[in-house]
């Protein structure tokens, strides 16, 4: 019955057998915990919880040698092998995540700029659910990187800075152009001095035939922006954008279309130019997986939003717009998740004009938020799951 209500999670549209199946599974697994032994309960409780599909494969190959080990029928040698894989491949990104830090430390914008969030591990730990393999150890790095500029500029259009400040280091961003730092104010130019150079020294790093990766990476960076910017004019001038409104700029403003750019600028010669061109076509499986992204995001978040002094986000417009309650919204985006989720089913087996191995890193980046955003805001607050998650993954081996 649990591998049926696994397999359940990846139906697409149409599929009512398999939508009821899940119905039913869900229902008699939740009946049937009191009645199982404490380890093959907890191994339901966390499926019913969060589904393999769903989650990141490495926390589940974490959590399913913990289950196995207990198992009288386990195999002793494939489970002493699979400990010292995990084992090995944890020391590479303890490895990984020193070297990020002390990059963090070195260029020190949490301390220039104190008011912004410092989640390094956090962000490495985002960036490892988008791909953990040994061979991934550039992407992972400059997708850290990024990822990192990304959480500040976000505090600075959402917290810290001025619409009129904000208007300067827009106007730097989409001119790219480091000589435009003389009209920002300090903490700004430290901002874009710190992003111009990082992303100067990653262009660097590219072999000749990538070079034209950085380009592209730039672009994003610079749609980002711009939707950054659009919200935070809304915000100043006090307008409720109509839920429709919102949803077209928050797609972008979720990241999600430039971490998927960021996450092929680091990968091996499978990705081509045609790759990047096929992202920035907004297909429907990046619209689908952006949309998850931002709705999972708002509805764990969206409180928190509110005290740190946004006015709205999905869950407030669409209560606005349909005189309902926080409940009745909420459920209904969750119902706009499962439909996005079974979007990017059907698009992941549909024929598409770039690899499994790419398609596979937009379907992770949406498990990566499906964990961090799981009970809460998991990394601006990471005292909770992601703390134990970071613990499992790269801080304690599993013992041999």
């Amino acid at each position: 019955m649990l591998r049926l209500y696994e397999a359940a999670h990846l139906s697409t549209h149409g599929e009512v057998v398999l939508d009821d199946a899940l119905v039913f599974t869900r229902k008699h697994l939740k009946a049937m915990i009191p009645h199982l032994s404490s380890t093959l309960a907890r191994h339901v409780e966390k499926a019913l919880g969060l589904p393999l599909h769903k989650s990141l494969s490495r926390l589940n190959a974490r959590n399913y040698v913990s289950f196995y080990q207990e198992q009288s029928t386990k195999n002793e040698v494939l489970l002493e092998l699979a400990k010292l894989d995990f084992n090995m491949l944890q020391s590479i990104h303890q490895r990984e995540l020193r070297d990020i830090s002390r990059w963090w430390k070195d260029i020190d914008l949490p301390t220039k700029l104190p008011f912004a969030r410092d989640r390094i591990v956090e962000l490495y730990f985002w960036i490892l659910g988008v791909y953990f393999e040994p061979q991934y150890c550039r992407g992972r790095m400059i997708m850290t990187k990024i990822i990192s500029f990304v959480s500040v500029m976000d505090d600075i259009y959402n917290v810290y800075g001025t619409l009129e400040e904000l208007q300067l280091l827009t106007n730097a961003i989409q001119r790219w152009d480091v000589g435009a730092m003389d009209k920002l104010p300090e903490y700004m130019k430290v901002y874009f001095h710190a992003l111009f150079n990082t992303v100067s020294e990653i262009e660097e790093g590219l072999i000749p035939d990538e070079k034209y990766r950085a380009s592209y990476l730039k672009e994003a960076m610079k749609c980002l922006n711009t939707a950054y910017f659009n919200e935070a004019k809304w915000f100043h001038s006090g307008h409720h954008p109509t839920f429709e409104e919102y949803v077209n700029i928050a797609l972008i403003s979720s990241t999600n279309p430039l971490l998927i750019i960021v996450s092929y600028i680091g990968m091996d010669g499978i990705v081509k130019k045609e790759a990047f061109d096929w992202i920035n076509s907004n297909p429907n499986l990046v619209r689908s997986a952006s949309l998850v992204c931002r709705l999972v995001d708002d509805i764990q978040s969206h409180k928190f939003e509110q005290e740190r002094g946004h006015i709205f986000s999905s869950v407030e417009l669409y209560m606005k717009e349909h005189s309902c309650t926080e409940m009745e919204a909420c459920d209904k985006l969750r119902k706009m998740v499962s439909f996005a989720w079974k979007d990017v089913n059907q698009d992941c087996i549909k024929p598409t004009p770039v690899p499994m191995p790419l398609i596979i890193r937009i379907v992770n980046l949406v498990r990566v938020v499906e964990v961090i955003y799981q009970y809460r805001d998991g990394c601006t607050n990471s005292t909770h799951e992601t703390k134990e998650h970071i613990t499992l993954l790269m801080i304690d081996p599993i013992p041999l």
